[in-house]
């Protein structure tokens, strides 16, 4: 569908933009170790315009040699892509609000992860069932029993980048969502490992994603 192309076009030239800005970051934080040792810059802290404005008074300050002016080079640069990626995150947010609201009401689930998740899922009605679509997602198990030992294994199969979206909303419930965090910890008592209690999460938002979309078909 035209409206999910469009979609998923944005969603991974923000991904391209992001990588881009990762890589301009550790050369610039290279240039900012050799011209100032001492210096700390917390992580993240590339990404904010408060630090980036600081840094840039810093080596304007100082004699302009080429790594000086490669380092301020490099700054403009992040600058310039945090501001980019702001700008499509907002029209991701616009656009994710418009063609499935009610999947920006599950907890843990951000702009940036509904997108993820609309572009990468598609048309829900290819899926027959909930089931279907764990198993696309490469997040439903998968039988590793042995005798008399009865377990399962992590899927390293189906779309990893719908399964990466799946476990930043896991990851997140997991801090800040009570019924999530008693979910995890009940499976973690059943004797499960924290990474299986989490596969188990996945494998329940996937049910949870599925209905959702089913009740509420995209919005044009």
């Amino acid at each position: 569908e035209e409206t999910l192309r469009e979609l998923k076009l944005l969603v991974d030239h923000r991904d391209d933009l992001v990588d881009e800005r990762r890589r301009a970051q550790q050369r610039l934080r290279w240039h900012l170790h050799e011209l100032e040792p001492g210096l700390h810059v917390p992580l993240g802290a590339l990404d904010r315009a408060t630090w980036l404005e600081r840094l840039s008074r810093q080596l304007a300050r100082r004699e302009q040699s080429t790594q000086v002016q490669i380092a301020r080079e490099l700054l403009g640069r992040c600058r310039t892509l945090t501001r980019t990626i702001l700008e499509h995150e907002r029209e991701l947010n616009a656009r994710t609000a418009a063609l499935a609201p009610r999947l920006l009401q599950l907890p843990g689930c951000g702009p940036i992860s509904a997108a993820k998740l609309l572009c990468e899922i598609g048309p829900i009605d290819r899926f027959r069932s909930d089931a279907q679509l764990a198993r696309h997602a490469g997040v439903a198990p998968l039988d590793a029993s042995s005798g008399k030992h009865q377990r399962h294994r992590l899927d390293r199969g189906g779309n990893r980048q719908l399964n990466c979206a799946l476990h930043r909303i896991a990851i997140t419930q997991g801090r800040v969502h009570p019924a999530a965090r008693a979910y995890l910890e009940r499976k973690q008592n059943e004797g499960k490992s924290r990474r299986e209690a989490i596969r188990c999460l996945k494998r329940q938002l996937a049910r949870t994603i599925y209905t959702t979309l089913k009740a509420e078909p995209l919005l044009t």
